[in-house]
């Protein structure tokens, strides 16, 4: 069987993995899916792990060797070590805020295509479930340290260099404000201008 093709650089979608991978994959996708299914039945508080399990038709302790919290089925996703690669394949040249700006636009407008209703779903959480939101928070530092070691790269600095953390965290504050702006002003404008107009303002600074 012919190799597929490898993405193009500054693609944030993941490359295909091996068939272990895909099992792994497609495990979450099924617990993923089974908890969307039980919060739209029964809301997000009453939906439990042990519900979860049977509909995805999987053990409790397997949902949360895959999920340490309820709210991580709703936050993660495959994207963040997709995205670090993809921002080190930029053009060596580019500035960082350029080659972060182009992975996360290529990151949203894959989701978007690929899985809209999820998208649109953990937006509504983000808003209506201040547990989702607080854990998002949390979570961000995982996402943080992949994205500071891409730019460290790209930059040549050290990756606990202050700068390269502000500058990471700053990235990563932008589009989670984005994703709650987006939600709750009724997900009517497209996430991607969003995701631009917020690294705008990091570049440029707030207007008088």
């Amino acid at each position: 069987m012919a190799a597929s093709a490898a993405p193009p650089p500054g693609d944030a979608r993941p490359p295909r993995p091996g068939l272990r991978e895909r099992k792994k994959l497609k495990t979450r996708a099924a617990i993923r899916e089974a908890t969307y299914r039980l919060i739209g039945e029964r809301g997000y508080e009453a939906t439990t792990i042990e519900q979860i399990a049977a509909e995805a038709e999987v053990s409790p302790s397997t949902v949360f060797r895959y999920f340490p919290a309820k709210e991580d089925i709703v936050l993660t996703d495959e994207f963040d070590s997709a995205m670090a690669a993809a921002v080190r394949a930029r053009p060596a040249g580019e500035p960082p805020l350029e080659a972060v700006r182009a992975v996360l636009r290529q990151a949203v407008e894959t989701v978007l295509a690929d899985r809209p209703e999820e998208f649109a779903r953990r937006g509504r959480l983000l808003v209506e479930i201040p547990a989702v939101r607080a854990r998002m928070t949390e979570t961000m530092a995982e996402s943080s340290l992949l994205l500071s070691r891409a730019v460290a790269d790209r930059t040549g600095r050290e990756e606990g260099d202050l700068e390269v953390a502000v500058f990471t965290a700053s990235v990563l504050a932008a589009l989670r404000e984005v994703t709650i702006y987006w939600a709750e002003h009724g997900q009517k404008d497209d996430p991607a201008v969003l995701v631009d107009q917020a690294l705008d303002t990091l570049k440029a600074g707030l207007a008088l």
